[in-house]
């Protein structure tokens, strides 16, 4: 089978295909589930005709294979793994590009129809399926390509939080959250943020721990009208007073570049869409 001339074209067909390569239009993804517990309206409706497996209709797709598998010769890797892209709020699209989103991903090339990759959700696919569809370029330089598969890296092997700080930092997150989209001082002031990361002494682990919260501004982010940082973060600090093993929580404003690799490696990122917890 693996000497089948009528497939000699299928790695030139591919050459140029890229991780991070979206098709955009109605594709079909496919999804299974347990007839004895569906969890979602999809699948329960798929269950009353005695179906296991069920299609969804997706405003596209993204490569997540990486671009040395989706350019080898077919005989040896014959399938690449894709991505639903999901239309999203224009908002959205603003923290998925910044990071703050971890579920999904921010691809330039399809960003102005407010498409975004996500990453919860994964097909196999053959290759001449890929083949026969039309390409649009995900990622148009070396640096978007870069950032996509960091977002993929991180998707995979973001920190699991305790499930004790998921509830200390709930009325945190929720500001965060309620907030970031206003046209406030604080709101401007959230958007500026490249990331927030949070970092425990002496571990994760310890019956005591201190905090300490790293709020992050891009180079070039940290002057806006409005409220100084000061006020923002003593706001921000007072929805997480010391209680139980975290026993104090301190916090600052800082520029990316201004912040050591060590003080940056010893924190965890924190999320807008959820805190993952471990679960017992």
């Amino acid at each position: 089978m693996n000497d089948r001339a009528d497939l000699d074209d299928l790695d030139a067909a591919l050459s140029e295909w890229r991780q991070g390569d979206c098709v955009v239009g109605e594709h079909w993804f496919m999804h299974r589930f347990s007839p004895a517990r569906p969890l979602t309206s999809e699948a329960a409706s798929a269950m009353a005709d005695g179906a296991d497996i069920f299609e969804t209709p997706e405003a596209g797709l993204v490569v997540l294979t990486q671009t040395c598998d989706i350019v080898r010769n077919w005989r040896d890797r014959p399938f690449v793994v894709v991505a639903p892209l999901v239309e999203v709020p224009a908002g959205v699209v603003g923290e998925v590009e910044r990071g703050r989103r971890p579920r999904y991903a921010f691809l330039p090339g399809v960003s102005s129809l407010r498409l975004i990759a996500d990453l919860d959700r994964s097909m196999t696919v053959e290759k001449a399926v890929l083949a026969s569809l039309s390409r649009v370029r995900g990622c148009a330089t070396e640096e978007d390509a870069s950032r996509f598969a960091q977002a993929l890296a991180r998707n995979r092997a973001r920190f699991a939080f305790p499930d004790d700080f998921s509830d200390f930092a709930a009325g945190l997150q929720a500001r965060l959250v309620g907030k970031h989209d206003k046209g406030t001082a604080e709101g401007v002031a959230l958007r500026s943020l490249r990331e927030i990361r949070v970092a425990a002494s002496p571990s994760w682990g310890s019956a005591n721990i201190d905090l300490v919260f790293m709020f992050i501004l891009s180079d070039g982010d940290n002057v806006f009208d409005g409220a100084g940082w000061h006020e923002h973060l003593a706001k921000w600090l007072a929805l997480v007073p010391p209680r139980g093993r975290y026993r104090s929580v301190d916090g600052f404003v800082v520029a990316l570049g201004d912040l050591s690799a060590r003080d940056y490696l010893a924190g965890a990122q924190l999320d807008l869409d959820h805190v993952t917890g471990r679960r017992r």
